[in-house]
């Protein structure tokens, strides 16, 4: 696949796992769980742990998700702790999963991930969403109107975000004229959007950025958009093909009764966030003694079976079927496992299945 100059899109073969080839590269979304009981300090300083492990293990990416007022997740601001990643790591590529333009002006954006591509170069990929990451009384409180024009208005933002990364507007642009730009510019950040529907799709296509399917918000809409992606991309100086990765919700443990258990949490915290009843993640034992309605189990239920769980050789089948099913060209493992060392040893896990550190360059 050509690329773009600077672009990390992978172009031959993927790495060889000691069960054979893996299917596409892989890497890590963390949400950066916080726990029943602990501090979202400590949920900090575990995200650094695994971003180091991870690029131990030879995983591709490590991203960060932009998440306000959500006591599961202690990651509001991506380029902050993106910058204390960077210095706690050497290799591994280092993005946001993504940054959520409705928050934030794309000026704003682009100078951030300028300074975090001047001490990080060739490190940094910038994925971008439409979702403000909160309910809407953390919009207003972000102090944005709340209103939201649907795809045009996010691809407006997104045109203008690439103009200031590249110090590059058409000749007649106002910034051009008044030279608004950005210092440092970085006119090499992979920009990708993101999306759990079609509008974030739409978008990569129109504009020919690489598109990042979240599969593990919405599965059945996620396959739509990836679909639509494909059919409408036009190529561009970025990239000269469609470009895809699909995140899914990943958990992996020696058992299948072992990972069932440790995914169950993650079902019950969605199933809460549902019913307006926000919580940090609860504890397997939480789950297991919840007082279920038939109703909110068939809710659970229907969570666990988009979630690929079980011992590493039903994890590596899953993953390649999914791999095989939205003929992606990277997958994104995210995890809802309240405890850090099952995490960790989750990631571990699959990474050993895949041979990923044999296989990396």
């Amino acid at each position: 696949m050509e690329q773009r100059r600077g672009t990390d899109l992978p172009t031959g073969a993927a790495p060889l796992g000691r069960y054979g080839a893996s299917p596409v590269p892989l890497s890590i979304l963390d949400l950066v769980v916080r726990g029943t009981g602990s501090r979202p300090a400590d949920a900090l300083q575990q995200t650094t742990t695994l971003a180091q492990a991870a690029e131990r293990w030879g995983y591709r990416r490590f991203w960060v998700a932009e998440h306000h007022s959500f006591p599961a997740s202690s990651s509001p601001a991506p380029a902050v702790l993106l910058a204390h990643l960077g210095a706690a790591t050497r290799s591994i590529r280092l993005g946001s999963g993504g940054v959520m333009l409705t928050n934030h002006a794309p000026l704003i954006v682009a100078e951030q991930f300028g300074v975090l591509n001047a001490f990080h170069p060739g490190r940094i990929d910038l994925g971008v969403g439409r979702s403000p990451g909160g309910l809407p009384s953390v919009v207003q409180a972000l102090r944005r109107s709340g209103e939201d024009s649907g795809g045009n208005s996010f691809r407006d933002d997104v045109e203008e975000l690439l103009g200031f990364l590249r110090n590059d507007f058409p000749e007649n642009h106002p910034y051009r004229r008044d030279n608004v730009h950005v210092v440092p510019a970085a006119p090499d950040v992979p920009v990708w959007t993101l999306g759990s529907g079609t509008t974030g799709a739409e978008v990569a296509a129109r504009l020919g950025l690489p598109f990042a399917a979240a599969f593990h918000i919405n599965p059945v809409q996620s396959l739509r958009a990836v679909a639509e992606y494909r059919r409408t991309f036009r190529p561009s100086a970025a990239l000269a093909a469609p470009h895809v990765m699909v995140s899914v919700n990943v958990t992996c443990a020696p058992t299948a009764p072992e990972a069932e258990r440790l995914t169950r949490p993650g079902a019950l915290m969605m199933m809460l966030a549902r019913q307006g009843k926000q919580a940090a993640l609860p504890s397997p034992d939480e789950a297991e003694n919840h007082p279920y309605t038939p109703e909110e189990m068939k809710f659970v239920e229907g969570w666990l079976g988009n979630v690929i769980h079980g011992a590493p050789d039903t994890v590596r089948e899953g993953l390649t079927e999914l791999q095989r099913r939205t003929q992606a060209d990277e997958l994104m493992l995210t995890s809802l496992i309240d405890d850090t060392a099952n995490r960790i040893r989750s990631f571990a896990l699959v990474a050993e299945e895949f041979g990923l550190a044999t296989g990396s360059s």
